[in-house]
């Protein structure tokens, strides 16, 4: 199954059918030095439980869309988002792993994009996974949603 996905991945990537905001050319979205990478890695990593749009369940899988780079305007969402299990613990290297946060935050949720965004790099990334949240990831979460400012 995972051969036949990444074989698929593969495919739609070769042949230039992913959709334009997933085929940003080089240097256009900070932090994101492969696009293309960072979609197949989602489809790899994260689309099983987040769903291919970001939509998640809202349940065991939030969404991100719409949501995810609200995290980065609240003390302590920025390392929540590098901690959470699924992040921290796939087998993805860091610099690949700091190409698909960055990717996400900008696919899942351009309008919360802060204006002074500082990407993610391998370092600060490899980092946080160090310390995965297990447990409290659920009660962090709610904690950091509560802090999010209303959308005009």
């Amino acid at each position: 199954m995972r051969r036949s996905l990444r074989l698929l991945a593969i495919i739609v990537v070769a042949a230039g059918t992913a959709p334009l905001s997933l085929r940003a050319e080089p240097g256009t979205l900070p932090g994101v030095y492969d696009a293309s990478q960072a979609h197949v890695d989602y489809m790899l990593k994260c689309q099983g439980c987040h769903r291919p749009d970001g939509s998640g369940d809202d349940r065991s899988n939030p969404p991100m869309r719409g949501v995810v780079a609200r995290f980065l305007g609240v003390p302590g969402g920025r390392e929540f988002l590098g901690r959470v299990p699924g992040v921290a613990t796939t087998n993805l290297d860091d610099a690949r792993l700091a190409n698909l946060v960055n990717w996400a935050l900008y696919r899942f949720d351009p309008g919360h994009m802060p204006a002074n965004f500082t990407p993610y790099t391998p370092a600060e990334l490899g980092r946080l996974r160090q310390d995965p949240l297990r447990l409290d990831r659920v009660a962090t979460r709610a904690r950091l949603v509560a802090g999010f400012a209303p959308d005009p």
